[in-house]
C-alpha cells in the first residue's frame, strides 16, 4: 500500500511485520512496520509508518514514516 510512497523500487518486496491501533488525544492511529527486501530476499531497510487521524471535525489524516538501516540507524523521515 505503501511502496510507492516510500520510494521502495518495483524489484524490492515491502513485508509488512507488524501492526498495532492506538487512540489518544483525539487521534486514531495506526501504526505499521515494514522490512523492505532486495532481490535476493535480505532485508536493507526497515519502516515504522504511522497513519494517523483526527476522530473530531474536521478529520484530517496524517501518514508519516521513519525509516531504519538493518542495524536499526534511522536513516530518514516524512509525511507521505
Amino acid at each position: 500500500m505503501y511502496k510507492e510512497k516510500l520510494g521502495v523500487p518495483n524489484e524490492h518486496e515491502l513485508v509488512r511485520t507488524s501492526s498495532k491501533s492506538e487512540q489518544r488525544k483525539g487521534q486514531d492511529t495506526d501504526i505499521y512496520g515494514y522490512d523492505e527486501k532486495n532481490t535476493d530476499g535480505e532485508i536493507i531497510a526497515k519502516y515504522i509508518v504511522r497513519d494517523s487521524m483526527s476522530i473530531y471535525p474536521p478529520q484530517s489524516t496524517t501518514v508519516s514514516f521513519v525509516k531504519y538501516d538493518p542495524s536499526g540507524s534511522e536513516i530518514g523521515s516524512g509525511r507521505i
